[in-house]
């Protein structure tokens, strides 16, 4: 970690700088203009909104759901967000990694449960249950060979268990 203390500040930097700062200055200068150089210079809406206070008012009571609303369409209603996700997940080798390492996880633990709870009832396991699992373990190992962070095949993964489970 120390040794990307510089780069690590500037992504602080950067965050606070756009998703805080900017974002306040941005509404400030979006406000102050569009008054100084709209609002007041139309007699029409200078009746409307008399001073710059009315419409900093009128301007939060009105935009502020209107944003929430946009946003909750964004990530509820609209394709949008499922495109931001699946692009993050094709160039970030770390998500795809994590994504499969689970899948992995779930399938082998599902097995292994299901197993013990035989073995615990004091049944033998069939050949058929030796085989899954021996086939389980084999899968897993021929996966892990050679695997590195390239994500290609973490991702021509990922792809397949996707495609075997809209069947």
């Amino acid at each position: 970690m120390r040794k990307n203390l510089g780069f690590r500040s500037w992504f602080y930097f950067r965050t606070g700088w756009s998703m805080y700062f900017a974002f306040i200055l941005s509404a400030i200068n979006t406000l102050t203009v569009t008054y100084y150089l709209a609002v007041e210079k139309i007699p029409i809406l200078g009746q409307i909104f008399p001073s710059f206070a009315h419409y900093v008012t009128i301007f939060i009571a009105i935009g502020v759901p209107l944003l929430i609303t946009t946003g909750y369409a964004h990530f509820k209603r609209t394709s949008a967000r499922k495109a931001e996700v699946d692009i993050s997940i094709e160039t970030n080798p770390y998500m795809v990694r994590i994504l499969v390492n689970t899948e992995f996880i779930l399938k082998l633990n599902l097995t292994l449960s299901k197993l013990l709870l035989k073995l615990e009832s004091k049944q033998k396991l069939s050949l058929e249950e030796e085989e899954e699992l021996s086939s389980i373990q084999n899968e897993l190992s021929s996966f892990m060979e050679n695997r590195d962070f390239g994500k290609e095949r973490d991702l021509g993964f990922f792809k397949k268990i996707g495609q075997s489970n809209i069947k």
